[in-house]
């Protein structure tokens, strides 16, 4: 398994529309960065969010099998402010088709970890497709702001010396085919 450069990512982006919309370079000026980088591709943020909205003295425990979607808040706007101590779950502006033989890893950036924002390690497995779910924490003590349009993540590509024997969409995974932010599923 090897990492994957830019001239591959930019290939597969064309000969296999494994991300659209698709920036070939990276732009960074007065922008949180965002399109293809030396090793990966920094993915932006789309204007929909799930806003944790829980509030404790309604809810005593989270479980990822029962998860409650009037725990979160809806938004739909330009900019998204995360309450301190809480998290979002965001949507990524790319549609992504991952090949059979090739898995994504999604890193969040630096500029957002070093003001207390983190992205959660997301895989994109093979073959699966879809607009990526990500959940963000804001782990201050103050609310935070997030940027849509703008970069939020960025995704490492590796390919494989050989196909799985079952991909994400042979076993019909739940996430396939994502057009929107989604709660966990069992």
């Amino acid at each position: 398994m090897s990492i994957k450069s830019d001239k591959w990512i930019e290939r597969m982006a064309k000969e296999r529309e494994m991300i659209k919309p698709f920036t070939p370079q990276l732009i960074s000026k007065g922008k949180i960065s965002y399109g293809l980088s030396s090793y990966g591709y920094d993915i932006r943020l789309d204007n929909k969010f799930k806003v944790f909205a829980g509030e404790k003295e309604a809810v005593d425990i989270i479980d990822p099998k029962k998860i409650d979607n009037n725990l979160f808040r809806d938004i739909i706007s330009d900019v998204c402010v995360i309450p301190a101590h809480s998290f979002v779950l965001a949507q990524s502006k790319e549609y992504f088709k991952i090949p059979r033989n090739v898995i994504g890893l999604c890193f969040g950036k630096s500029t957002y970890t070093r003001c207390g924002i983190i992205v959660n390690v997301t895989p994109l497995e093979a073959e699966w497709q879809g607009y990526l779910t990500m959940q963000i924490s804001n782990i201050t003590p103050l609310p935070a702001r997030l940027h849509t349009g703008e970069g939020i993540a960025q995704i490492l590509f590796f390919e494989a010396d050989e196909a799985c024997r079952v991909s994400y969409a042979d076993r019909k995974g739940k996430y396939q085919n994502q057009k929107e932010v989604t709660v966990a599923r069992v």
